[in-house]
């Protein structure tokens, strides 16, 4: 099989050494070539090449960014792939290696924390044929593979980014810092735009935030799991967690559901949807928007779909 590693040189959890040690193994099972990634947006155009030409299998080595671009070369364009009616087995299955801070999507699709033992268990479901079948989020005219989220969260995300781009590393610390700074001295508290529209239901609003989940959980806090909604899963529709309130109390009340409460969150200011085929969030202004934890830019309307079986993971 002709395998393409998609290595993003500046993931925060492997080493030079590491990733050869990575690919020497890999070399042993498929015909392996190497590429590192030199800018955001290259997975991309990496994975679609590896695509047109033939390749069986893409792997990544990176973060959740690197595995979001690699999912969007592999299935290209969402209109086109379903005007023409492709499946999962018509394009390069994916085997992602964790290599960032969070690994949102490779802790979820049931992978090893550690890139090493990750390879390990790639490698022997290669030899086994063992491949998993698993839906994705669209958001627009992009694939998702975990969450997408327009509000807080993505400016959040953003700041961190900024943080990201002057070479400070993407901690646990360095978020917590940015979602206080977000909360009390930058975010709109007091004036929500976002709207919820859905086929057959009245709007539902207004909104200060509105995270849409294909999978659980959310992301995590160091080691520590956090759920905007438990019954999320690849094999099921869309979930959204959104937020009607962004009061002291009610926001601290829920952030401890979050990581505590095993009904997840819950209460008046929280709206909660599980398994959505589709669904639009509208915003009166531009709102920040994130996918996979990689900020996007700035949105006014979103519209969401589940897309089932869309792709096949080695796990």
């Amino acid at each position: 099989m002709r395998a393409l590693l998609i290595v993003n040189p500046h993931a925060t959890s492997t080493t030079p050494l590491r990733r050869d040690v990575i690919a020497s193994a890999l070399s042993s099972a498929v015909e392996l070539e190497v590429v590192q990634t030199r800018y955001r947006g290259h997975a991309t155009s990496l994975a679609a090449t590896a695509r047109n030409d033939g390749f069986g299998l893409v792997l990544t080595l990176g973060g959740d960014g690197t595995v979001n671009e690699a999912v969007n070369g592999i299935l290209g364009d969402a209109a086109a792939s379903a005007a023409l009616g492709g499946t999962a087995d018509d394009v390069p299955a994916l085997a992602a290696l964790p290599g960032g801070n969070a690994n949102v999507f490779t802790r979820a699709a049931g992978l090893p924390a550690d890139p090493v033992d990750a390879t390990g268990q790639v490698l022997q479901a290669l030899a086994e044929g063992r491949y998993r079948r698993v839906g994705l989020g669209l958001a627009g005219d992009r694939y998702f593979t975990f969450h997408a989220g327009l509000g807080l969260d993505a400016e959040v995300v953003r700041a961190v980014d900024g943080h990201r781009a002057r070479g400070r590393a993407a901690t646990t610390v360095l978020y917590l810092r940015m979602i206080l700074r977000q909360f009390y001295r930058v975010t709109d508290r007091r004036h929500p735009a976002l709207t919820l529209e859905r086929d057959g239901h009245p709007p539902a609003g207004p909104l200060f935030l509105g995270i849409v989940s294909n999978t659980a959980p959310w992301t995590y806090l160091g080691r520590r799991p956090v759920y905007t909604s438990r019954e999320a899963a690849f094999e099921r529709g869309l979930d959204l967690f959104a937020l009607r309130s962004l009061g002291t109390v009610n926001t601290l009340r829920t952030a401890s559901q979050l990581l505590s409460d095993a009904r997840g969150p819950h209460g008046r200011s929280v709206l909660i949807l599980h398994d959505q085929a589709e669904m639009t969030l509208s915003a009166a202004r531009p709102v920040a928007f994130q996918l996979d934890g990689e900020y996007v830019g700035e949105r006014e309307s979103v519209r969401f779909l589940s897309v089932p079986d869309a792709l096949r993971i080695v796990v």
